[in-house]
């Protein structure tokens, strides 16, 4: 299909007939109609409103006509420019979405009696998609608790993929420049500001505008070098909740933002900041330290971590003045309420990501087997840590992919020890970036010697922040057992076997009594299910004074 381009002849006309009033008489007359024309697979109508689009769900196909608006960010007003935009919205979803995008129609007949595909003069353009049940939304699914853990995990690996195929920015173009940043960020507060209606609603969106412009002052440099790396693409742009759902068993991501290409090409991380910041608002915290986590562990992304703060609270801001316009269209009443609600759930979670955090250093300590990649995991969705994992970055080091296996010998190749010195070397640099960007980092590796964890001490006690080793202790025969169970099931990063576990067993050096001053000891036979409720968690969350 031909993309149209934004100034393509359009008769007048048109754009004269179709403003936003006769937009409004239009989606009403479809909206009614028993059927909406040859091949529109119309066996009931539904329309669903947003900001921006009117959605006719026919039982069959939807359709989805951009609304005849303005706002500074967008300008659907003409209809050559919902043409363009329609076919742009086309080909930017086949990207995620290609079997649910099947085609742009028009609208002909009258104001009163349109029909979609029909001859004669075009009233309006459409997007013809394949319609999926609402309740397929995972916003949907979020609120039933049927959104789960492996869903967040496969969705964070595709959101991965995604960002490391798709097309990268000019690293000295408009794109992701510090002043463009800025420029978006502050267009936020200047279209909410006129639609506030008392002085603390308007002081505490001024003290999220200095917040705003004191952090993008301190991020410069970063925003500067992600740019310079390539960590600015042609990214979806819109990844919340409302525009994911499951399709045929997946979750599918869909609606991507057409309408302003510096609104789609951004740093991958502010398009990771909406998704964490939509699965925080709507309760699920770990769900959102789960999918970031996913994400930085596939990507080796930790550096965007200095500016995913700065990108939270955009994100929550963007859906602040969504709410807040939403509420002004709808005028007095239940739904302009449930608006000005959704208006301050955001702002108080924007307030939340302005607050300056104590982060915490946590590393562990045990024989391959004893279930640290596992409770950690438990760990980090309960307090928003980020954790690296030696098996991961070693590999990394080595070009190699996580579940990417090999047979060494003990002591040798990738495990040689200089080779195990560089990995902790790396895994200290990232476990520094990690707690300079105001988070608290979790180390997930053996830790057997005490040169190994000591240098870790130094860095929290250098930094000033607690402290904690958790340390695993389980017997030699469970450790087998789930050893050669791992190495089975091959769906883990460790390539440990049973000759590095007696290898370990040797070598390992046990807390010294003034390392056991930070220790937490974790019962590793213990059942999975009890580890939150163990003695050790508790003893945790005690020991990090100021945890988030």
């Amino acid at each position: 299909m031909t993309t149209i381009c934004a100034n393509s002849a359009v008769p007048s006309s048109s754009d004269a007939i179709v403003d936003a009033t006769n937009q409004t008489r239009l989606v009403a007359a479809l909206a009614r109609s028993a059927a909406i024309g040859p091949g529109a697979g119309a066996t009931r109508i539904e329309l669903l409103e947003t900001h921006i689009s009117y959605v006719l769900l026919t039982g069959t196909f939807a359709y989805k006509i951009k609304k005849a608006v303005d706002f500074g960010f967008l300008d659907f007003t003409t209809l050559s420019a919902r043409r363009f935009f329609c076919h742009e919205e086309l080909r930017l979803n086949r990207r995620l979405a290609p079997s649910l995008y099947l085609d742009v129609v028009s609208i002909t007949g009258s104001l009163d009696a349109p029909v979609i595909g029909g001859s004669g003069p075009v009233l309006e353009y459409a997007v013809k998609m394949r319609e999926f049940p609402q309740d397929a939304l995972a916003s949907r699914l979020i609120e039933r608790g049927e959104l789960m853990p492996a869903e967040i995990d496969a969705l964070a690996l595709k959101v991965a993929g995604f960002h490391g195929a798709i097309d990268v920015a000019a690293p000295d173009g408009a794109f992701g420049a510090p002043d463009e940043i800025l420029r978006f960020a502050q267009q936020n507060f200047q279209q909410i500001v006129p639609l506030l209606n008392t002085r603390p609603e308007r002081d505490e969106i001024d003290d999220l505008r200095s917040w705003i412009q004191c952090e993008h002052t301190a991020r410069q440099g970063a925003f500067l070098r992600r740019r310079a790396e390539g960590f600015v693409r042609e990214c979806h742009g819109d990844l919340h909740l409302n525009n994911i759902a499951r399709i045929d068993g997946e979750l599918v991501i869909f609606d991507c933002i057409e309408f302003n290409s510096a609104m789609r090409w951004i740093d991958v991380m502010s398009e990771v900041a909406f998704t964490v910041m939509d699965l925080q608002d709507r309760g699920r915290a770990d769900l959102a330290h789960r999918f970031l986590n996913t994400y930085v562990e596939r990507t080796g992304d930790y550096a965007g971590l200095a500016v995913l703060p700065f990108y939270l609270a955009y994100r929550a801001l963007v859906r602040a003045k969504i709410a807040r316009l939403r509420a002004a269209q709808l005028g007095a009443g239940t739904a302009s309420g449930a608006a000005r609600i959704e208006y301050r759930g955001y702002i108080t979670l924007a307030r939340g990501y302005a607050q300056p955090s104590r982060p915490a250093l946590i590393i562990t300590h045990g024989l391959s087997g004893c279930g640290k990649t596992t409770i950690s995991q438990g760990l980090l969705e309960a307090v928003g840590a980020i954790r690296i994992r030696s098996d991961v970055e070693r590999k990394r080091m080595h070009g190699l992919a996580a579940l990417e296996h090999h047979d060494t010998a003990v002591a040798s190749g990738l495990y040689a020890p200089e080779a195990t010195v560089a990995t902790y070397d790396r895994l200290g640099a990232l476990a520094r970036d990690i707690l300079g960007a105001g988070r608290s980092a979790i180390v997930d590796a053996t830790f057997l010697r005490r040169s190994q964890r000591e240098p870790f001490r130094a860095l929290a006690a250098q930094l000033g922040i607690p402290f904690v080793i958790v340390a695993f202790e389980a017997s030699e025969a469970t450790l087998r057992e789930r050893i050669v169970r791992r190495k089975a099931d091959g769906g883990d990063a460790s390539d440990a076997d049973l000759a590095v576990l007696a290898h370990q067993i040797a070598a390992r050096e046990p807390l010294s009594p003034d390392e056991q001053a930070f220790a937490i000891v974790y019962d590793a036979e213990a059942p999975l299910e009890a580890a939150r409720e163990s003695g050790a968690w508790a003893q945790l969350a005690n020991r990090l004074v100021g945890w988030p």
